[in-house]
């Protein structure tokens, strides 16, 4: 079967490994699609940590292959698989904050973990147990079931906000993630807003009918929010890209007792964002940090996407076979493109 190993910066390598065979309780896995997302592009722009590594992590394929102690899957069961495997054991874990867990692996990430770009994965029983896995609802695409993964995240974070009817929701940042905030916001009922430097983005996120978008190089963000709003400000404002500038906006055009969410992480070397404390503190806002996901918002996604709630034939724009992912990354990293999907 083939991998494909990232082994330096931006340097792929497809390789020939040995077929997979699952133990008494692991499946192996035919994957059909995965997802590039944002973090598959960063870990790409510098190279593996450690050692070459198999990534990709929003995953949908078809059991293969079980062993005989498998009880809750069987060969031919269509499946989705997220990253984020808990211990099961810490403090989080014991409180069912399992996003959270002192000890978390990722597939396509940690080491000794091997993730979607390859012909097939192995879930071992720890994945299986701890991990993210759920079989796809009836009539849901493969294409479709792989964008499940950053869709969790982002029915999560609404979730956690409490988004409503009466809201109105700025995203900062039209990438994959943007678009997919905007999509839930407005089944929550919500009007949404979208800041969006890049002219492709602009147009790509034009399908998901924002209220309003705007460049804000070319204009005032704070003032056309204010206009929106009747003076008021955002109910909502969500950072949904690695910009620490876009937080400290955010601050300024959050409405009294309005919410930012900051759910993009930071690059390492420019994690350090300026917020206006006495705005925060007289205008009784609340700035929230996002990460990650219970396991239950997976399943919350794919039903999302089965109804039609995330439409996922506006975000998937490209597809490229495994022994074209570079490419696919290149068409990610340069905009051109919302949610790649791979397909061995």
């Amino acid at each position: 079967m083939k991998s494909a190993f990232l082994v330096g910066s931006k340097q792929f390598e497809l390789r020939d490994v040995p077929e997979l065979k699952p133990g008494l309780r692991d499946v192996v896995v035919d994957i059909v699609a995965c997802g590039v997302c944002g973090s598959d592009l960063r870990r790409w722009k510098e190279g593996p940590a450690i050692e070459p590594v198999v990534s990709g992590h929003e995953i949908s394929g078809t059991v293969s292959a079980a062993g005989a102690e498998v009880k809750i899957f069987a060969v031919g069961d269509k499946i989705a698989i997220a990253p984020d495997i808990h211990c099961g054991k810490c403090y989080y874990c014991r409180h069912a904050q399992y996003n959270l867990c002192d000890s978390l692996h990722f597939l396509g990430i940690t080491p000794g973990y091997p993730g979607g770009f390859a012909e097939k994965i192995l879930l071992t029983e720890e994945v299986l147990t701890l991990g993210v896995v759920h079989k796809m609802p009836k009539g849901l695409s493969f294409d479709h079931a792989a964008v499940s993964e950053p869709c969790s995240s982002v029915l999560a974070c609404h979730d956690r906000i409490h988004t409503s009817i009466d809201d109105v929701v700025v995203v900062m940042g039209a990438g994959p993630i943007g678009c997919i905030h905007t999509a839930v916001a407005h089944a929550r009922g919500a009007r949404v807003i979208i800041s969006e430097p890049s002219d492709i983005r602009r147009k790509l996120a034009a399908k998901f009918e924002p209220e309003l978008m705007l460049n804000p190089f070319e204009q005032d963000l704070g003032e056309a929010v204010r206009e929106f709003t009747k003076g008021r400000g955002a109910d909502v404002v969500i950072c949904a890209n690695p910009v620490p500038a876009t937080q400290t906006q955010a601050v300024e055009i959050a409405k009294k007792r309005g919410k930012v969410m900051l759910f993009g992480g930071l690059p390492k070397d420019n994690h350090m964002a300026s917020l206006d404390g006495n705005r925060i503190h007289y205008n009784e806002i609340e700035v929230i940090g996002s990460f990650s996901y219970h396991p239950t918002y997976h399943a919350l996604a794919l039903e999302a996407l089965q109804r039609g709630l995330i439409p996922a034939e506006k975000l998937i724009t490209a597809i490229y076979p495994l022994d074209e992912l570079a490419k696919g990354f290149e068409a990610a990293a340069g905009g051109e493109a919302l949610k790649v999907l791979i397909k061995p």
